[in-house]
């Protein structure tokens, strides 16, 4: 047996690296870059038109709430480590930050376990005057540090309803704060369920129940004292979205929020039911236009774990390959009989070869001659 000094060594040199770089992988070092992450808020609608049923589930229908709460759940999971994620819910006509932004990965439980949490019980007032609970979250983004982008979950339901010609107005600069408006439910209008303060379901909402005008058609006050509005002289273009006088059924007034993200030079994106809305969603809350650059942590580990894998396979690798060699190729030889090993009958299907001669062995028997 003859020893290749020089291979010794050089198996002993990557059996030595291959030793410190499973330790660095077991150590886990990580290193600090900054890239472009989710930096936002998410606000969720929890006023009673977001109970209505019109997405499901399992095959079993859920609300607009329950809805939002999954495809947010879903996308929080999908995000990379780095995020920052915040919460807050939207009800009357302002918004509440729960949560400011929060590293997703470091602090996944907790955003979780607050998502979880939310509900329509957290209301504190009937009303849900949409516009101006977006315009509140978009001011508050503006003072907290890093203005984190706001993504506002919400059916657009206004209650009161808004004259198309004299809606709230935006004090602010439009585009300022980036931001994304999910539209939550479904096209065609349906009944409205009604809850008490502590959650138990009442029945729906009837149309005698319900403000089917708007307050500035009516002559009442607004819900903010000296509250200055939006006059418009295109009231073709709002149209659509105006009260029809059926305010007790709710429907996603798409239209309505399109023209709030594109006074507001925000995105739109209309939730879908199912995997479809998730993906979307999860798609669209990685958009660099929501994105901040922060300092992220990338752990080294995999890197050293992939390195210690290539050299112990380098080392030892060929030799097994060597090893195993000869072996295949005792599998792979093609196999002779012995003298007078028994031949294996051939099948019904066989071709008919030339019988050999009885006289000469080995030979062809040759065809008879016809006489002359």
């Amino acid at each position: 047996m003859t020893i290749h000094w020089g291979d010794l060594a050089a198996s002993r040199h990557a059996l030595a690296l291959a030793v410190v770089a499973l330790a660095l992988a077991a150590w886990g070092p990580t290193v600090t870059l900054p890239l472009a992450r989710f930096h936002g808020i998410v606000v969720i609608d929890v006023t009673q038109s977001m109970n209505v049923e019109d997405y499901a589930e399992a095959d079993k229908p859920v609300s607009r709430l329950s809805a939002a709460k999954t495809a947010l759940r879903e996308a929080l999971a999908a995000m990379p480590c780095g995020s920052r994620v915040g919460l807050g819910i939207f009800t009357e006509y302002r918004t509440l930050v729960l949560i400011a932004p929060l590293e997703t990965c470091a602090h996944f439980r907790e955003l979780r376990t607050t998502l979880e949490n939310i509900d329509g019980r957290m209301s504190w007032a009937g009303r849900s005057e949409v516009a101006k609970g977006l315009y509140w979250a978009l001011r508050q983004a503006d003072l907290l540090p890093g203005r984190p982008a706001i993504v506002f979950m919400t059916d657009g339901h206004e209650a009161p309803p808004v004259n198309p010609a004299h809606r709230p107005y935006f004090d602010g600069k439009p585009g300022k704060v980036a931001g994304l408006v999910v539209g939550t439910g479904g096209l065609q209008p349906m009944p409205i369920p009604k809850f008490d303060p502590d959650g138990r379901r009442l029945g729906f909402w009837s149309r005698d129940e319900v403000q089917q005008l708007d307050s500035y058609t009516q002559g009442r006050s607004s819900s903010v004292a000296g509250e200055k509005l939006a006059e418009t002289d295109e009231p073709a273009v709002h149209a659509d979205w105006a009260t029809s006088g059926s305010e007790e059924l709710s429907s996603l007034r798409e239209r309505y929020l399109q023209v709030l993200a594109q006074e507001l030079k925000l995105g739109y994106l209309r939730l879908d039911s199912g995997s479809a809305g998730v993906r979307a969603l999860t798609q669209a809350l990685t958009q660099p236009a929501l994105a901040a650059r922060v300092p992220t942590q990338l752990s080294l580990g995999y890197v050293f774990g992939t390195l210690a894998l290539a050299l112990l396979a380098g080392t030892y690798g060929a030799g097994l390959a060597a090893r195993l060699r000869p072996g295949w190729r005792r599998l792979l030889r093609p196999r002779t009989l012995r003298p007078g090993a028994p031949r294996s009958s051939p099948g019904p299907n066989a071709a008919r070869r030339p019988a050999l001669s009885e006289s000469a062995p080995g030979s062809l028997k040759a065809p008879r001659r016809k006489p002359s």
